[in-house]
Order: structure tokens, then sequence, then C-alpha cells
């Protein structure tokens, strides 16, 4: 029986270079000579600290260019509220999200079976599988699941006959 899995990875070792990449350029420009702005990524948390809120704005955007470049897509990147950290300085905690959350799952499962589609969806943990008889009904849900605007990226993987 035809199955494929849908999956949320996002490559930490993409996103370790694009960190590297934004506290190089961080170190280099103009306008952040003295400040006391770093990143700092802790397994899947990458912690951007700032001295006021231009500069912690910055950084999102240099952060977002560079996971860009890298092919890491920005839906993977979920930004906390900025917080004070010790004197004027802010602090932001920026979850990469890594696995599919049991309510996207769910959601995700609801519109298969609201489609009528000859599929079956079945959540594993923090991954799908879907399973049909015939391998165009799985393409079909590929692209059913597409059409969806699911901002989190998610990967068809282990398409199997």
């Amino acid at each position: 029986m035809p199955s494929f899995d849908i999956v949320s990875r996002t490559d930490l070792a993409e996103v370790d270079n694009a960190v590297q990449g934004a506290a190089r350029e961080v170190a280099t420009r103009y306008d952040f000579k003295g400040s006391n702005c770093s990143f700092e990524r802790t397994d899947e948390k990458v912690t951007l600290k700032a001295d006021n809120d231009y500069k912690l704005k910055q950084m999102q955007e240099l952060l977002r260019g560079h996971m860009a470049r890298r092919q890491v897509d920005i839906g993977a990147l979920d930004f906390g509220k900025p917080e004070k950290a010790s004197g004027d300085s802010l602090r932001q905690v920026v979850t990469i999200k890594q696995g599919i959350e049991r309510e996207l799952a769910q959601r995700i499962v609801k519109e298969i079976k609201g489609a009528k589609m000859k599929v079956q969806a079945a959540i594993q943990g923090d991954e799908l599988r879907v399973s049909g008889k015939k391998r165009d009904d799985l393409q079909a849900a590929i692209d059913m699941i597409k059409g969806l605007g699911i901002e989190q990226p998610l990967q068809y993987v282990n398409f199997r006959d």
C-alpha cells in the first residue's frame, strides 16, 4: 500500500551557519560599533541580545536574511516577545520549530478527511503518515495540503509504493 510521511524538520547545521554569519555581520557593521549585541544558539533556540529596540529589530532582519541565504525556511522561526535584560538591554528568544505540533496534525487529518479523498492519515508522534491505494491519490493529497496555506514548513518524505 503506497504511503508517505509529512514531517517538519529544520537543518540545525544550516541554522548554525546562518547565526554565525549574522554574528560576523553585527561585529563588522558600523552602526553596531561599541554595542553589546550578540547571537547565541542553544539546542533549538537562538537568543538575541541587543542594547535597544532599534538594534534588536536590525538583528532580527539580519537573522532572517542569513536564514534565507542558507535556504532555511523563515516559517520555522518563532520569534518570542522581547524582554528586559540587565541594564537597558533587551533579550529575545527565537524558537526553531521541529516536528508537527498536535493541533496542526489534527487540522491536516481533518482537512484530508473533509476532502473525501481515498487516503488515510495517521498521527505518529510529531509526524503524519498518509497512505492510500493509488499513487495518484497520494499526490492529490500532497497538492491539497500545500494549498492549505500552512505557515510552518512541511516536507513530504519516505514516499513508498
